[in-house]
């Protein structure tokens, strides 16, 4: 079973997603948050897999309620789910943690797919927030990694790479790959100087690119 925290601030949003979460047998909604606040007091107090985070909410926006869920709790993902597709909303989500970046008006039919596949490790990005990305990308004064650079990284450093890609904190790659957080800052430092990046968002977006990971 799938436990998610639903965080918006608009009651009839988060009464739809309840009622079209429900139809899912493999899905449990643990609780409604009406910000951010609100969102970090549940996610404490019922562990969720998963938190659908709104972003622009009182009290606490769903930038710096992502950020402290993802170092209160490791083991929960969160989900961007918001009408905000502006550039500074995009990258700031990403760098506090979130794991995926979806627009309210996605289907049904590719929400709960989403829920599912970020709660498994894998990354969902909505169309027009992935060609944001790509331009942000295009427009950096990056160094773009050729075959050379690519078997310049270590089987441990690809590994990393992928965790990265796949919208994984430091804590979370240390728990996974059975190492220390300084371990792994060491490894995340490395890549970014060999990929000529600056922050995770490059990096993912680069080694995609590229195919350095699936």
């Amino acid at each position: 079973m799938i436990r998610v925290l639903i965080c918006d601030d608009q009651a009839i949003v988060s009464d739809g997603l309840e009622a079209i979460l429900s139809t899912d047998e493999e899905i449990e909604v643990v609780g409604l948050a009406a910000n951010g606040a609100q969102a970090i007091e549940l996610a404490q107090a019922t562990k969720p897999d998963l938190v659908l985070m709104d972003l622009k909410m009182p009290v606490m926006n769903g930038i710096q309620a992502t950020q402290t869920i993802r170092e209160q709790l490791p083991g929960t993902r969160v989900l961007v789910l918001t009408t905000y597709d502006a550039d500074e909303w995009v990258f700031d989500a990403i760098r506090s943690g979130a794991a995926g970046y979806m627009l309210k008006d996605t289907p049904r039919d590719k929400l709960i797919p989403a829920i599912k596949d970020t709660v498994a490790g894998k990354t969902h990005v909505d169309p027009v927030v992935a060609g944001k990305l790509f331009k942000h990308i295009a427009h950096e004064n990056m160094s773009q990694p050729d075959s050379l650079l690519a078997e310049e990284l270590s089987e441990r450093e690809r590994e990393v790479l992928q965790l990265i890609a796949n919208g994984f904190s430091n804590a979370e790659i240390a728990l996974q790959l059975h190492l220390s957080d300084g371990t792994v800052r060491n490894y995340v430092s490395a890549l970014f100087t060999k990929l000529g990046v600056s922050d995770r968002t490059q990096a993912a977006v680069l080694a995609l690119r590229y195919g350095i990971v699936e």
